[in-house]
């Protein structure tokens, strides 16, 4: 595959091409990795400004570089003036717009992505559709997986990936979306048959600095050049701001297009009527939670608007499974253990108040948080452990290049009871907190859900909280 960079530079308004033409046979964002014919992105990032790699770029056989001032080089560049939407969009057209070769449908919010992403793919597949999943725990497409790297990929990889599907025959993409996605233009050459909003709840304040800059990233999602149609969270407030394109909404506790009973449930699962604008599906759900009901019924709406029928989208809910969210994966000395990926003081409030319920015994939680990540939710997730559990088992997460010790203390802060305990070590931990267990009780185990690494200095060493658990409780 190989493209002039002239004919590129259409994609860019304004874009000034200077130092002549140039062949491009392929992309590149990361200049040690630079390649002969590789067109190189440079642009000012959060952590480096990569104009400052141009040269090392060019030494390393780049054909041209993007940039967002002149650099000084002898081969060609097209200078622009957002490096990050020239990417997007670039990478788009380099691959032949994928993305206008599919449905794609983008899911957004705090809490949910996965889930709502996960069923609708299950639904579709349950119709016989051609689909494709892209999100946190990786992409799916025609029998193939391909192991995560971020919510939403960079755009170079995102585009490779949407070509793949759409040369496989693709009909419909399901993506999560995330908020740093949308600050950075990841997905901006894509007009999404729809956009789903599931909530929007404190996260990520450590990038956007506060919840107006953070629900305005949400926001350019829901525009008439980014969207179709938008479904909406009828019980979440912030939907009223995103009514600036056809909308429906559907919601549990506010009156809404469509909404849903729960006419039997359990820690396992529940039975489901949905009423989807008036078309009614029983479903089988196997997950927990009120929270899980309206993932459904997002998906349920999602895919009713693609035209699928009421019997796929009860067979897809019920084949449904998501790993690490929520997920029953040991019962021991007649307690059982959830797994989940709940990593905010909403996400850990609705995981906690779904097993609730089910415990006749006492409900712990053993968690931590990311370190250089908000810190201003630390104290909130303490507070809500500590109000809804009945003991809590503070540790580490992925502290990154922080303190773990410290990243608890902050946390503890917001336990006012002594129902606590602090063990750094996470196995250590889980082992401590199996040892607590009887009949009737509940542990949930979360902020991790299903990654398989813990990131300590700089350094990811292998860790899963399902495999650990599964090793310690297996041994006792």
């Amino acid at each position: 595959m190989k493209h002039l960079l002239s004919q590129l530079a259409k994609e860019i308004e304004g874009a000034k091409l200077a130092g002549g033409d140039a062949e491009i046979f392929s992309l590149c964002a990361d200049s040690r990795l630079a390649e002969a014919g590789d067109l190189f992105f440079c642009f000012r990032g959060t952590h480096a400004d990569a104009h400052a790699y141009a040269a090392e770029a060019e030494e390393r056989g780049a054909a041209a570089i993007v940039c967002e001032q002149d650099v000084e080089t002898f081969i060609p560049r097209l200078i622009v003036k957002d490096g990050r939407d020239a990417m997007a969009r670039l990478s788009a057209a380099f691959y032949g717009h994928p993305e206008r070769r599919m449905k794609v449908v983008g899911v957004t919010g705090t809490n949910g992505k996965t889930t709502t992403t996960h069923m609708l793919y299950s639904i579709l597949a349950a119709a016989g559709k051609k689909a494709g999943l892209i999100g946190t725990l990786g992409a799916r497409f025609s029998g193939r997986e391909v192991p995560p790297s971020l919510t939403t990929p960079d755009p170079i990889a995102l585009f490779s990936l949407l070509a793949e599907m759409a040369d496989a025959g693709t009909e419909i993409v399901v993506m999560e979306v995330s908020a740093h996605a949308l600050a950075l233009s990841k997905t901006d050459p894509i007009r999404f048959e729809l956009a789903v909003f599931t909530n929007l709840t404190q996260d990520h304040l450590d990038f956007f600095g506060d919840m107006e800059a953070y629900g305005a990233a949400k926001r350019r999602l829901f525009t008439a050049e980014r969207c179709r149609e938008a479904i909406l969270n009828a019980d979440d407030p912030f939907s009223h701001s995103l009514e600036g394109v056809p909308f429906t909404t559907y919601g549990l506790d506010t009156p809404a297009d469509s909404f849903a009973l729960i006419e039997e449930e359990s820690a396992s699962g529940m039975r489901l009527l949905l009423n989807l604008e008036d078309v009614l599906v029983e479903a089988d759900l196997p997950m927990a939670g009120r929270f899980n009901v309206s993932n459904a019924l997002a998906a349920a709406v999602a895919a009713q608007k693609l035209g699928i029928r009421e019997d796929a989208i009860a067979e897809g809910l019920e084949h449904t499974y998501v790993e690490g969210r929520l997920e029953r994966v040991a019962s021991y000395r007649g307690a059982e253990i959830f797994v989940d990926f709940a990593h905010t003081p909403d996400g850990l409030e609705k995981s906690l108040g779904a097993l609730r319920p089910y415990c006749r015994g006492k409900l712990y939680v053993l968690f931590g948080c990311g370190g250089n990540r908000d810190r201003g939710k630390r104290k909130l997730m303490g507070e809500t452990a500590d109000r809804l559990a009945d003991f809590v088992i503070l540790t580490s997460d992925n502290p990154r290049y922080e303190d773990p010790v410290t990243i608890i203390s902050e946390i503890a802060a917001g336990i006012a009871s002594q129902n606590y305990v602090e063990i750094e070590e996470r196995e250590r931990a889980t082992l401590y907190a199996l040892g607590l267990l009887g009949e009737g009780d509940i542990l949930l185990v979360a902020g991790k859900g299903a990654e398989r690494e813990q990131e300590i200095m700089g350094i990811k060493y292998s860790y899963n909280d399902k495999a650990v658990i599964m090793a310690l409780t297996e041994k006792s």
